[in-house]
């Protein structure tokens, strides 16, 4: 590693010393600076772009440029007539200044050269080919080059420190905006530009009576021989392994025309290359958004998923994959759009995970637990809407998304506290959500808008536990099984040589979410936003615990605890009408928009024949204050207040088995939990020296905030929890940045990310205050080179420090990176990255490894259509990776076993 720093440092040093600064001032014709105007400088000799920059606010440019060589240089700005001129630079720096001419003064010059960086008011555009280096073969590899564009550890399109939103392909959605499905499998050479759209509306209509400073949106132009025509590509490939034989199958295939398009993706492998994962799936919202999602109110409809373990950075023992995707979109007329996609995800995942759990309050319960895990998961989606927008001022949508998956989960478990369980979980929920809504545009200072949503879902998770037991034992307090107290609070029959505990359970949901706003613009500087707005819910649940003996009949037991409660069956209504009102008004750089909503509360929640209910009224306000310091500089404040509602199962009073080890019982007087939220964030885009700077902070604070109190098994990690209302308020903190500078062809980059969290915990009827203080800071150094190879040299080090009372832990990850690719005679493309991986506590290393990848494709030339690959992973046939965990009552260390040394080839085709 230090001798690659050495050698980089030596080509930033050749780099920097080869070169001279151009620099000057760009000014309209009556002499005053122009802000965002392109300069480029294309070497005479090879016809390429060497430089290139934008104004500032004073009309200032600087550019890099080769010593002792023919430029041409390019001032163009938007209304104004482009202004070319020849420079012959020495060893010297240069000042040269610029006058450009309006439109109509001159004859037009014809732009040589494409600006790889253009700014017109929200829009910023890339153009690829200025920042391709050759080695890219999909979109995320495109997107990682671009100044001010970062890919997240969620692979996820961040801009401005914010989360892309939505993405689109010549202005159609792909897929609904999803931003992954995109970036891994969009073709890079089909990018012409991407578009970075800040303040993204998606209803022109409401673009200047909302505040969109939080949404931003990418559009992929295509480059014109992708259009009307099939482009994609089909990759197939295989190999063998030490424990099965490899393969690979991948056609992408993709269609765009004005009035329609059509994108395929079909991805079947058992290299652990995960298409679509069911954290994706889950994540999918298919474009949909609450309408309620700004007034104040959140209410939640519970997460009755299975528990299933999750692969880490998609790894795991052993990965099967199979994923088809269509979509489509098409135009019949100008006033109607048409879209849709189906999403098929089938994964078979083997899962090996050795625990370490030390408890907070008594070290006799820490655990050490292994397990073996198998999951199944199919997951399909299928969405089709309609806009029909006949004149600019209506706009009618409707979509229906309908979700439905087939999921189970086998699990052998090996515990130092109960001894050898199997546990079995499998589900078939299905879940309709459907949009309608209506934009109308009275004139030009009344807009009315109505959203509608209806989302109902239907749960059946079902729960299986099997554990050892020595049946002569039971009454023995001295010598009885790890189970047997927890086995007679449930009232299993304890005669048995296992006990084998079932739970089914049913979940049905019924949500309506509705609003009507008006907005009446009073002049350009301000206007007033009033809503009329209502949330109905309903919830069922269902559950009962029971028993199959050794003879395989039923056995329906009564619990010695919970006043012998272990079914459910409980209604729960929700509803909330409210009102509210925003002002907005435009001042010199300030927009403030204060705004109160007054909502009217109701629950009910029956069961055993016993009625709860809570009515309420409240006041929420809200306060939104914009900054705009420069046209790419600007200050965000937020401040709102939120009421939370639980969901059906925190209600429920009979006994509900979370796990095995974890038992649960609800309380049906619950009240409403009410948090403060605020944050500040700070951004700035300048590429006249080429610096992006992120940084925000976040404060929250819960009060009356839903916890549990748990009781313990004395020794034991088997707890029973109920939830209450918490008279001590909860509260966390976050603070993140990004500082990143381009020099020439260097980009560096530095992070941090800081996490604060202070709750109250109840565990044997005791309080303790729970303090979780994570720490993450990051350095990247990356080159851009057209023609030498390129390396990504990046170091990740993290604190995780967590204090509960008398037990304070502290974990400490340490990670080195480097990526290298290489374009070899122009047809051998080569791709290495490496990195290694220190987790440790205060005293010791618990876990250290390091990963190794490499691939080297070989294509005659960049219009050949086909590749050939060969691709190695994990080199070091590492066996497992590490982290840690913070929970209610523990924290934990976990080793993730992963898969081995994959050697594959492939063969790629282009359309």
């Amino acid at each position: 590693m230090n001798k690659i720093i050495f050698l980089l440092t030596l080509l930033v040093t050749g780099s920097v010393f080869s070169q001279i600064k151009l620099e000057g001032v760009v000014r309209d014709s009556i002499g005053e600076p122009l802000e965002l105007a392109n300069v480029i400088a294309i070497n005479q000799e090879t016809q390429k772009l060497d430089s290139y920059g934008i104004t500032n606010s004073e009309g200032q440019y600087k550019l890099s440029v080769e010593k002792n060589t023919n430029y041409k240089i390019q001032v163009s700005y938007i209304g104004m007539l482009t202004e070319q001129v020849a420079i012959q630079t020495t060893d010297l720096n240069i000042d040269k200044n610029f006058t450009l001419q309006n439109d109509n003064a001159l004859d037009e010059i014809e732009l040589i050269y494409e600006m790889p960086v253009t700014i017109n008011g929200d829009t910023i555009a890339y153009h690829a080919d200025s920042f391709n280096k050759g080695t890219e073969r999909k979109l995320e590899d495109v997107l990682k080059n671009l100044p001010g564009v970062e890919i997240n550890d969620d692979g996820q399109i961040e801009v401005e420190g914010k989360v892309v939103s939505k993405l689109m392909v010549d202005g159609k959605e792909f897929f609904d905006g999803d931003t992954r499905l995109a970036t891994q499998n969009i073709p890079s050479n089909a990018v012409d530009k991407v578009q970075v759209l800040k303040n993204y509306a998606e209803i022109g209509q409401l673009s200047s009576v909302t505040n969109n400073q939080d949404n931003i949106a990418i559009n992929i132009k295509l480059k014109e021989g992708k259009k009307n025509f099939w482009f994609g590509n089909i990759t197939a490939g295989g190999g063998a392994s030490n424990q099965n034989e490899l393969y690979l199958f991948q056609p992408k295939l993709f269609y765009y025309s004005p009035t329609y398009s059509i994108n395929t993706i079909f991805d079947l492998n058992n290299l652990g290359e995960i298409a679509f994962s069911r954290r994706d799936y889950f994540n999918f919202t298919g474009g949909f958004r609450r309408p309620s999602r700004s007034s104040g109110t959140n209410i939640s409809l519970g997460s009755n998923n299975l528990g299933f373990l999750t692969a880490q950075n998609n790894r795991a023992e052993d990965i099967n994959t199979k994923f088809g995707a269509a979509n489509f979109s098409w135009s019949p007329n100008k006033s109607l759009d048409l879209s849709g996609f189906a999403i098929f995800s089938s994964n078979r995942t083997n899962l090996r995970e050795i625990n370490d759990t030390q408890f907070f309050d008594d070290a006799s319960r820490d655990e050490n637990k292994e397990s073996n895990t198998r999951q199944r998961s199919d997951l399909g989606m299928l969405k089709l809407s309609a806009k029909y927008k006949p004149n600019a001022n209506n706009q009618l949508d409707y979509d229906i998304l309908g979700r439905v998956s087939k999921e189970s989960q086998d699990q052998n478990v090996v515990s130092t506290q109960i001894g050898t369980i199997d546990e079995f979980e499998n589900s078939s929920p299905y879940s309709i959500n459907q949009n309608l809504n209506y934009y109308y545009t009275l004139n030009e200072n009344n807009i009315f808008a109505f959203e509608l949503q209806h989302f109902i879902q239907d749960e059946d998770p079902f729960y299986n536990a099997i554990l050892e037991n020595d049946p002569t034992n039971n009454n023995d307090p001295l010598n009885s099984d790890s189970y047997d107290s927890t086995a007679a609070n449930l009232g299993l029959n304890g005669a048995q040589l296992y006990y084998d505990i079932n739970q089914d359970k049913r979940i049905q949901s019924n949500q309506m979410d509705a609003k009507l706003d008006y907005w009446n613009i009073l002049n350009n500087k301000s206007d007033i936003n009033l809503t009329l707005g209502t949330i109905l819910s309903g919830q069922q649940f269902d559950s009962d615990i029971f028993q199959f003996l050794d003879d395989d009949t039923f056995f329906n037991p009564t619990p010695t605890i919970n006043n012998g409660l272990d079914t459910n069956h409980i209604k729960y209504n929700f509803s909330d009408i409210y009102v509210a009102a925003h002002y907005r008004l435009k001042s010199g750089i300030f927009t403030f928009t204060p705004g109160v909503s007054g909502h009217a509360y109701s629950t009910k929640n029956t069961q055993f024949n016993t009625e709860t209910t809570d009515h309420f009224f409240r006041f929420l306000p809200d306060f939104n204050m914009l900054i705009q310091l420069k046209k790419s500089e600007q200050i965000t404040l937020n401040y709102r207040m939120q009421t939370q509602f639980t969901d059906v199962s925190k209600f429920a009073r009979g006994l509900v088995l979370n796990s095995y080890s974890s038992l649960y019982s609800g309380t049906p007087d619950l009240e409403s939990a009410l948090s403060h939220n605020i944050n500040v964030s700070y951004y700035s885009f300048n590429l006249f020296n080429y610096t992006n700077v992120y940084g925000s902070l976040n404060y929250n604070k819960s009060v009356d905030n839903i916890r549990n109190i748990s009781e313990f098994e004395p020794g034991s990690v088997i707890s029973v929890s109920s939830p209450f209302n918490s008279d001590f308020a909860d509260e966390s903190a976050s603070a993140n940045g990004r500082f990143q500078r381009t020099f020439g062809k260097i980009r560096a980059s530095i992070t941090g990310n800081l996490n604060y969290s202070k709750f109250n915990q109840f565990i044997q009827n005791i309080q303790s205050v729970s303090e979780s203080f994570s720490q993450t800071y990051g350095g990247e150094l990356r080159t851009n080179f057209k023609t030498a190879p390129n390396v990504e040299i990046g170091y990740r080090y993290n604190i995780q420090d967590n204090n509960q009372g008398s037990n304070n832990t502290k974990y400490f990850t340490k990670s080195p990176s480097i990526e290298f690719d290489a374009l070899i005679f122009k047809s051998l493309t080569f791709k290495t990255d490496y990195s290694y991986n220190n987790f440790s506590d205060d005293t010791k290393t618990i876990n250290s490894y390091e990963f190794l990848n490499a691939s080297l494709a070989y294509r005659k030339n960049q219009d050949s259509k086909f590749e050939y690959e060969i691709k190695a992973t994990n080199l070091f046939n590492t066996k497992s990776q590490s982290n840690s965990n913070t929970g209610d009552f523990s924290v934990s260390a976990t080793e993730y076993f992963i898969q081995p040394l994959f050697v594959s080839f492939r063969l790629r085709y282009e359309l």
